[in-house]
């Protein structure tokens, strides 16, 4: 009996000490969890003397996806009357990049001088309060100079966007030669237009779009007009995302998409000498410009048959999947997507789960390009690095097509406007086996082989902007006409 009572104690002393453990464990771990956990507030010391009083500051980093107007990290006034704001606890450890903004990169910080500086970093753990001096705006006097090369220049500093009820700018970059070649151009559009071009517009670095295709155009490779539309400050989260995201909002995608397509390509083609069908036309982005490059050129497979996706994020809505899976390969499209393993495994892991997804709904491998780069930085210097890479292979077929395809001669066409019968001729009186017309939007609309004259019957067309193109052999020629 005494044996039996003093193993029954003995059992009840090990369950309590176990017990006991168990909460000390847990109190220790709880402990444990809080010191490995730290948070900062960075206090803005210093601005400058310029500020307009009625601004906001905001901080952007690679933990607000580099957005840079962003409500949540919008900073507000402190006791002392000073810009500040807290970040969230973050693990010891944790290193973030960041830079203080006005709300867009247009009104990103710069140096004293008015000079690019380098993103800041902070590390959790090291201090709790960081003083911020800002010496200059990017938009206020900045003292940059820009650095766009001489055959970049501004289509507009106001282009209306009537799907958005807003305006924009817009910049244009000319094949070197394109002023008296009489060649037409395949066309390559591109979002973040404030840095394709210039440092000075730019928010962190140019893409140098510019000084990388005259590179390539003194080696002799063929180079495209480039259209770049620049992103709307504020309104770039809603612009590039066609979905809306329950913490960042957004949602405009669609139509800012059918500005491109239904009101600034149809201007471009009218105005300048571009190859206006589809296998001429592109479109490339970086971050959300990539996320909305993807949608866009599913979306309008008619009007595109190349898109670049540089650090595409397509963590913004899991609406990515479904849309690309039920929207399916209408005609052949090419893909370049590009990432770096600094961007974080999520973003490779993305990539890849696209890329698959594109082979399932009927892409070819062959027609997806997937570059990963070791230390690769979700910034402009990756962009930069692999945008020539990355234009060659999109546009593979004109860069490496032969010199005569497109003959520096065009069509004339008369009367233009035309009302009924139109008459066109080239010089040297060329003879062509076929003629194509071909609407603003890269549509084929008409189409003969028996014509007597140099005179094709326009009467059923729609008025409008046409172009007409010739083609004999290899050799093809165009002109523009307006049907009344």
């Amino acid at each position: 009996m005494y044996n039996c009572t003093a193993k029954s104690i003995e059992k009840v002393n090990f369950r309590k000490a176990m017990r006991n453990f168990k909460l000390l464990l847990i109190l220790f771990l709880c402990i444990f969890s809080v010191k490995i956990m730290a948070q900062v507030t960075f206090i803005v010391q210093t601005l400058p003397a310029n500020t307009p009083p009625q601004d906001s500051l905001y901080i952007a980093g690679n933990f607000t996806g580099w957005e840079p107007g962003l409500l949540q990290y919008q900073l507000h006034k402190n006791a002392e009357n000073k810009w500040s704001i807290t970040l969230a606890n973050q693990a010891n450890g944790t290193v973030i990049k960041f830079k203080f903004t006005r709300g867009s990169w247009a009104t990103v910080e710069k140096g004293p001088g008015g000079e690019e500086i380098a993103d800041r970093s902070f590390t959790f753990g090291n201090g709790d309060s960081v003083d911020v001096i800002i010496a200059r705006w990017a938009d206020a006097g900045g003292g940059s100079t820009s650095t766009a090369a001489a055959n970049v220049k501004i289509m507009s500093n106001d282009f209306f966007m009537p799907q958005l009820n807003r305006t924009r700018r817009i910049w244009i970059y000319y094949p070197p030669g394109y002023e008296t070649s009489g060649i037409s151009y395949p066309v390559l559009y591109m979002h973040d237009g404030q840095n394709l071009f210039d440092a000075a517009t730019s928010f962190s670095g140019e893409w140098e779009v510019d000084e990388t295709l005259n590179k390539l155009a003194a080696q002799g490779k063929k180079v495209p007009i480039v259209v770049g539309i620049d992103n709307g400050g504020v309104d770039r989260i809603s612009e590039y995302t066609p979905w809306a995201n329950a913490q960042y909002g957004g949602g405009d995608g669609e139509k800012y998409m059918q500005f491109i397509v239904e009101t600034l390509k149809p201007y471009i083609d009218q105005h300048y000498r571009t190859l206006p069908d589809r296998e001429n036309t592109g479109i490339l982005g970086s971050s959300l410009g990539g996320l909305i490059s993807h949608y866009g050129s599913l979306q309008f497979q008619g009007t595109f048959s190349k898109a670049g996706l540089f650090s595409p994020s397509y963590w913004f809505s899991d609406s990515i999947w479904a849309f690309t899976h039920s929207f399916g390969m209408v005609q052949n499209l090419r893909f370049f997507q590009l990432c770096g393993t600094g961007e974080g495994a999520g973003v490779q892991s993305d990539m890849k789960r696209m890329n698959d997804s594109l082979v399932s709904i009927g892409f070819g491998q062959d027609n997806i390009f997937n570059k990963i780069v070791a230390g690769g930085e979700h910034n402009e210097k990756l962009w930069r690095e692999a945008f020539g890479e990355a234009y060659i292979w999109l546009f593979n077929n004109y860069v490496n097509s032969i010199e005569d395809a497109v003959q520096p001669s065009g069509i004339s066409c008369f009367p233009n406007p035309v009302a009924d019968i139109l008459t066109f001729q080239t010089d040297g009186n060329a003879i062509f086996d076929t003629v194509f017309i071909v609407d603003m939007k890269g549509r084929e609309v008409k189409m003969s082989k028996q014509f007597i004259g140099n005179k094709i019957d326009v009467h059923d067309l729609q008025p409008g902007t046409y172009i007409i193109r010739g083609s004999t052999g290899k050799i093809i020629r165009e002109g523009k006409f307006i049907k009344n």
